[in-house]
């Protein structure tokens, strides 16, 4: 496998991903799936950030970091608080208890999304790309991208599509 091949294979998961998320009741939104979950997963590393810190680790536009923070602010997976050093300034934190919308995205099944995408319907087979993903996702965790930014002259600044 070469970079190019590694590239679209995540982009092959991030779309079956998107699939496998619930979508009922939620709404269009001005922003993506893929920016609210960057958002979320950088929170979760770097809590008690402001929106400009959160975009300048993620690389995504301060506008489509603050339209995820609403968006993840309304479904109760953050909460904000202003900064007592500065008042203008919102500080994010992953919220204490997860919300009803967070724990039907955690506990949402990649089964039929999958299923769909490597055209099957032999559910040992898809049990089976499933645990290879699971072991992969064990080893290629979120800190792995910020291994990557340390290397020099590697171009691994996540943008939005």
């Amino acid at each position: 496998m070469d970079g190019v091949e590694l590239f679209l294979l995540g982009r092959t998961l991030m779309k079956i991903g998107e699939e496998a998320l619930p979508t009922d009741g939620i709404g269009p939104h001005s922003t993506s799936v893929r920016s609210v979950l960057i958002v979320v997963s950088d929170v979760r590393a770097h809590p008690g950030s402001a929106v400009g810190e959160i975009a300048q680790r993620t690389g995504l536009p301060q506008s489509a970091v603050s339209a995820a923070i609403a968006r993840l602010r309304d479904a109760g997976a953050v909460v904000t608080a202003p900064d007592p050093r500065d008042r203008r300034r919102l500080l994010i934190h992953p919220a204490p208890q997860p919300s009803g919308r967070v724990e039907e995205v955690r506990s949402s099944s990649i089964d039929a999304a999958l299923a769909t995408a490597i055209d099957t319907d032999d559910p040992q087979r898809v049990a089976e790309i499933a645990g290879l993903l699971e072991e992969l996702a064990q080893h290629l965790t979120p800190q792995a991208i910020t291994r990557l930014r340390g290397q020099t002259g590697t171009n691994t600044q996540m943008r939005e599509e």
